[in-house]
């Protein structure tokens, strides 16, 4: 299925449509303020090892992310956050940034990589943070992009579609998406190191 919504103004019945999906265990592609993602609800272990097939990544060496519709939502799933790492993660988010955190018992053990770390993503878009808002709790973030993608394919959301409608449940439509990805910032040892740099400049 390939359902428009419009960021400016998400319609709640799509939204809530989309969610109630999330939670029978369906996977999406949505856009963010960066590249498209590939995302499912994240307390869904079949949902969850189905993206990792999608993407043929390996769940516990793979770096995955959350998206989390706000700040509030991170204590949740992270530990050990001191007041400068929080005070840049504020100033910068919403935004194009993944933060590597230390995860925290309620991370779901599917993600717990070898070195026990979460990212964590709050996009600048409307759309996927009020279907967060509406299911309650993150998704899955993975982007749609390898290295050897032709760039059309990764940001105008039929093309993705066409590509990717027999893997995935729901493609949604919310206008050309950007081919740069998210900046990454290790903020696990307390302080702030940048990992990769992508779309955004990280203010401290």
């Amino acid at each position: 299925m390939l359902l428009k919504i419009y960021p400016e103004n998400p319609n709640p019945k799509d939204i809530r449509f989309i969610a109630e999906e999330l939670r029978k265990g369906k996977v999406i592609i949505y856009p963010t303020d960066t590249i498209y993602g590939i995302g499912c609800d994240i307390n869904n272990t079949k949902a969850v090892e189905r993206v990792a097939r999608i993407k043929n990544i390996n769940l516990k060496k793979d770096h995955l992310s959350f998206i989390c519709y706000d700040l509030s939502h991170i204590s949740d799933y992270t530990k050990n956050i001191n007041n400068n790492v929080f005070k840049i993660m504020k100033r910068n988010l919403p935004g194009p940034f993944t933060f590597i955190l230390d995860a925290n018992s309620n991370v779901p053990k599917l993600f717990k990589n070898n070195k026990k770390t979460v990212g964590i993503r709050i996009p600048d878009n409307n759309i996927i943070r009020e279907l967060i808002n509406e299911l309650g709790h993150p998704i899955l973030s993975t982007s749609v992009i390898d290295d050897d993608e032709i760039i059309e394919y990764t940001t105008d959301p039929e093309l993705i579609y066409e590509k990717y409608h027999k893997l995935v449940d729901i493609v949604i439509d919310g206008g050309f998406g950007d081919n740069s990805p998210s900046t990454i910032v290790n903020c696990t040892n307390g302080d702030v190191e940048l990992i990769r740099e992508g779309k955004g400049t990280l203010e401290y």
